[in-house]
Formats: C-alpha cells, sequence, structure tokens
C-alpha cells in the first residue's frame, strides 16, 4: 500500500473489540485502509492518548549524581577538544522515557559543560534562552554581548536568546557548571536559529571587574535606571548574574522570620525565591522560571503537582526527595528531573558537614513561563482543601 507519494504509510490502524470503539466487520477494515491510504486518523481509535484525564508526561522521574557526572566530564575534558563543531564541552541529561534524545524534559535541556585552564569556549548565538547554574569552583568568565561576567559558586547567570556569548577559564583549574536551555521546545516548534562569532574573546574580556556592567546598571534591589539606552533589544533579564551571596541571604530571612513569628515561608521550615527580570518583575527568561528553596533540617515539603516540568539540582545538604513513586537519597550536586503532574516533596536531612547553611538548598527551574503564557499552569498542593 502506498501513498501518492509512492512511500508506505506511516498511519497503521487496527479495529478491536473494545468498549466505545465501532463494530469489528470487513467494512470498517476496509474503512481503515482507505484512511491510511489518505493519511488520516480517526480520533476515536487516539482520543485516550490525546486527551487523557491528566497529564501522562512520556518523561520519567529520574535522577543523575553529581560524582558521576563530573567524573565523566573531567574524562571528555581530557580526550574532547572545545572549538568549533562541538561548539562546547557540555553533556547532556538524556530522561529514560525520551527515546534516547539529548533532553532531560519534553522542554528542558540540562547539561554539565566543563572548561579546562585557559581554555576558550568559542563566541556564538542562539534564539533558544539559556543560562549557567555554578555548582562548585569559580574562575571562569562569560562573556555575554561583550560584557565580562565572573562566575562562582551559586551564581545564576541568565543569557536570553540571540546574545552573542563566549566563555573563558582564567583559572588554574578546571570548572564545571549547569547548563539550562529551552532547546527541546525550539526544537519541538521548529523555530530555532544559530550563528557563529568569533573564535576567541579578546584579552581586554579575559581581564575582568569584580562587577559587570550590567550589574553596576541593573544590580540595585528595588532601583532600574531611568535610561531607555540601558535595556537591551533581546527578551529576558539584563541582570546578567544573580550572585549566591544575595540569595543566601534572602533565604535565610525568610526562615528567621518564621522562628519569630511572622510569615514569609511557602510553609513551615520552606523558604523559597525567584529570579525575576529586574525592569519588569516578570520571569528571567521567557521560557524558563528559576527558583532556590531552602528546606530546613528536618522539615518536609507537602507534596505538589504543577503541570509542565522542573529540572533540580541540589546545591548544599542532604536529605530524600520523591517524585512520583521514586525516592532517592540525594547530596550536593545530584539532579533529578520531575515530569508534568508527577508529586515531588523533600525532606531535608542536612548537617554540620554537608551544609553550609545547615539546610537542604534546591536549584530550580522549570517551564511555567510557557505554560502560564498559553493559561495551561495548573498546581496541587496534596493534603490541602
Amino acid at each position: 500500500m502506498t501513498t501518492s507519494l509512492e512511500r508506505p504509510s506511516p498511519v497503521h490502524l487496527k479495529a478491536v473489540e473494545a468498549e466505545n470503539q465501532p463494530a469489528v466487520s470487513p467494512a470498517l477494515e476496509d474503512l481503515y485502509r482507505g484512511f491510511e491510504r489518505e493519511l488520516l486518523i480517526p480520533l476515536w481509535t487516539e482520543i485516550g492518548d490525546l486527551m487523557p484525564p491528566h497529564p501522562r508526561s512520556k518523561a520519567l522521574p529520574y535522577r543523575w549524581r553529581w560524582d558521576s557526572l563530573r567524573a565523566l566530564a573531567a574524562r571528555a575534558g581530557e580526550l574532547v577538544p572545545v572549538g568549533r563543531g562541538g561548539e562546547r564541552r557540555a553533556i547532556a541529561l538524556a530522561n529514560p522515557g525520551l527515546n534516547g534524545r539529548p533532553f532531560a524534559t519534553p522542554t528542558l535541556w540540562a547539561a554539565i559543560q566543563y572548561l579546562l585552564p585557559g581554555e576558550n569556549a568559542p563566541e556564538h548565538r542562539h534564539t533558544q534562552h539559556a543560562f549557567r547554574f555554578v555548582l562548585e569552583g569559580e574562575g571562569v568568565w562569560t562573556v555575554v554581548g561583550g560584557d565580562p561576567v565572573a562566575m562562582r559558586r551559586g551564581d545564576f547567570l541568565p543569557q536570553a536568546g540571540w546574545n552573542w556569548h563566549a566563555h573563558h577559564n582564567a583559572s588554574k583549574a578546571p570548572m564545571a557548571w549547569i547548563d539550562g536551555l529551552d532547546i527541546p521546545l525550539q526544537y519541538l516548534t521548529e523555530a530555532q536559529f544559530f550563528e557563529a562569532g568569533r573564535d576567541e574573546v579578546s584579552e581586554a574580556e579575559h581581564a575582568t571587574p569584580d562587577r559587570s556592567r550590567s550589574e553596576r546598571l541593573w544590580g540595585h534591589p528595588g532601583l532600574v535606571p531611568v535610561a531607555k539606552t540601558a535595556r537591551p533589544d533581546t527578551p529576558g533579564s539584563p541582570l546578567l548574574a544573580y550572585r549566591w551571596e544575595q540569595t543566601d541571604r534572602a533565604l535565610a530571612d525568610q526562615l528567621a522570620l518564621e522562628r519569630e513569628g511572622h510569615g514569609g515561608t511557602v510553609e513551615p521550615g520552606h523558604a523559597a525565591v525567584r529570579c525575576t527580570d529586574p525592569a519588569t518583575g516578570r520571569d528571567v527568561l521567557p521560557t524558563i522560571r528559576v527558583e532556590f528553596h531552602r528546606v530546613a533540617r528536618n522539615a518536609e515539603t507537602r507534596p505538589v503537582r504543577e503541570t509542565g516540568s522542573s529540572v533540580f539540582a541540589v546545591f548544599d545538604g542532604a536529605g530524600r526527595v520523591t517524585v512520583g513513586d521514586k525516592t532517592w537519597s540525594v547530596g550536593r550536586g545530584d539532579l533529578f528531573v520531575v515530569p508534568s503532574w508527577q508529586p515531588f516533596s523533600a525532606k531535608s536531612e542536612a548537617g554540620a558537614t554537608d551544609s553550609d547553611s545547615g539546610a537542604l538548598d534546591l536549584f530550580r527551574f522549570s517551564d511555567a513561563p510557557v505554560f502560564e503564557a498559553l493559561r495551561l499552569h495548573r498546581t496541587m498542593t496534596e493534603g490541602t482543601p
């Protein structure tokens, strides 16, 4: 059987005896063969998959151990050069439910990037929105639009799509960090563009100040520059670095206020902050939401379900996390995925030796802005009315 394109039809229909299905007969089989020839699929054979009663993500709950990731990244550093063609020594998390694609979830990319001392990751730009989050070390500079920005442990560094960017390791040790992008989303929508830039950043961009130009303009709480020329043309936050010192202070203050009998935490023992665009108050990137969560020692969060997916990284501390029917012990650097509508909860088991804050600190990024823009975002906390 062939279509008008003289190729085998990719449509394959089978008549089955089942509730709410038409009676099987030679006439029905003949009708289905006609559908196959004309590349047609009747809704009555697909409705259970296309319109389920609740989200059924193809992505699976999964955890990656930081020790294994970093060891493999270091091995790649010995064998794989950084340069044109590969562009980055980045190793993507491949969710086991997504058929071997380099996607952490159907909409989110997460990868470990590894840069050796003195190396440059060449300049390029792409429509995919991106960020870097530093789990350990310092000494790498990312140069975004000609603005060199220091990268240190705990720093979150967003970079909206279509900005020129490159990286340079000015230290004497390798450095690894997490890359997050909306590659799967743009791949699905067939909206992506890419362009190569300079092979190396300039010497002037190697010698960088303590604060980037973006931080000097936009890094003042509650204050934004009036000049219209201060705002870049690309979407997303103009602030290129959200420093850990400020994040740490905000989380600590929430828990301190709770102990004093005041509000401000999500729930008992659970502090959280969201990174926002200082000019608009919206999410830091158009397609990605970024949050930090601190769960006080021995505290446990209530299970929460959300449409859309998330990737978490354990920044500090230790604990136990449950995603759907999976429960794992996690420690510093471990990453895990929460697929759409799978319940997630975390219990802090942080101790004095595995946590600077004495708590379980989690970095989270999600596709929530996309779902909110489409009016598809829904959340439910289990155990509440």
